[in-house]
């Protein structure tokens, strides 16, 4: 029997606790969501990926995930590895970090995952914790980055405010086989530099954005109509602008955006389980098989 990602919602009770109170700078301590993946764009600039895979409705196909390599914003190298993966996507798929059960490390995490909080600390530091996976993230505010980063899993990152956005630089994410920018399989280095850039905004724009990009990216299966989100436009939404540099990928810095609202549901736990199935040939690359049996 194999491992595969298996998503198990438990709507009933939380697996850890998780303090119900909101900060005064109205974007900590509360829960944030949307029912897509992927980046959305910014008015002007470099484009982030689109998958050239669209169902009739002109949605783009989930099931099968094939990145556009003729996107400019991609080095020559990317490219490559983009296209290699679009040919896998059609036999069937690849190996990523999120269906091998890996850590989501940025910025790959900001287009995969769909909630999460950031928790104030009593250090004044910073805690995201993320409804997929279980990641968390430790963010050091004011802070600066060590001379030599040590490459880690969810790679350095420090922050501060600047007045009412909330900034994050992370570096010194360690890369492998399963280290991505972007769902579509664009590679990243150990030189990959992210910002974080998180702002509050009107909700009835949240909700507008959100249904936009909804008709261009598709919606989450298994999740209600509202996405367990308020209903309430009046409530602030979180728009997130997330820029990427690495000179490995990409050929210049790309932007890409991320709306949120505000979430009425607690909670819910996803695990890694044992799954029969093999979507597609040697999806479990790498998990440990033994050549002969034990006894």
């Amino acid at each position: 029997m194999k491992p595969r990602l298996l998503l198990l919602s438990i709507f009933a009770t939380a697996f850890f606790a998780v303090p119900a109170f909101a900060a005064d700078d109205g974007i900590t301590g509360l829960q944030w969501g949307r029912n897509s993946k992927d980046f959305d764009a910014m008015p002007s600039g470099p484009q982030p990926l689109r998958n050239l895979n669209l169902l009739p409705n002109g949605t783009a196909n989930d099931r099968q995930l094939i990145g556009d390599y003729h996107n400019s914003i991609l080095t020559p190298y990317a490219a490559g590895i983009v296209k290699e993966k679009g040919e896998l996507a059609k036999a069937g798929g690849f190996a990523s970090s999120e269906d091998q059960c890996r850590p989501i490390a940025p910025p790959y995490t900001f287009a995969i995952q769909f909630d999460f909080q950031i928790l104030p600390k009593k250090d004044g530091d910073l805690t995201i914790i993320y409804h997929g996976n279980d990641q968390v993230r430790q963010i050091r505010m004011n802070g600066t980055h060590p001379a030599k980063v040590a490459p880690s899993t969810m790679g350095d990152s420090i922050g501060h405010w600047q007045g009412d956005v909330l900034v994050i630089d992370t570096v010194g994410v360690k890369a492998d086989a399963y280290t991505t920018a972007d769902r579509f399989g664009t590679p990243q280095s150990e030189n990959m530099h992210v910002v974080e850039r998180y702002r509050l905004i009107e909700g009835a724009r949240a909700k507008a954005d959100l249904d936009r990009f909804e008709k261009i990216a598709g919606r989450v299966g298994g999740r209600p109509p509202d996405g367990y989100m308020t209903h309430d436009t009046g409530l602030k939404g979180l728009r997130l602008e997330v820029t990427m540099e690495d000179p490995t990928a990409f050929t210049a810095p790309l932007t890409g955006v991320v709306t949120y609202r505000r979430l009425t549901v607690g909670w819910r736990e996803d695990v890694c389980a044992d799954n029969p199935v093999e979507h597609y040939k040697d999806e479990w690359v790498a998990l440990p098989r033994a050549e002969r049996p034990d006894f």
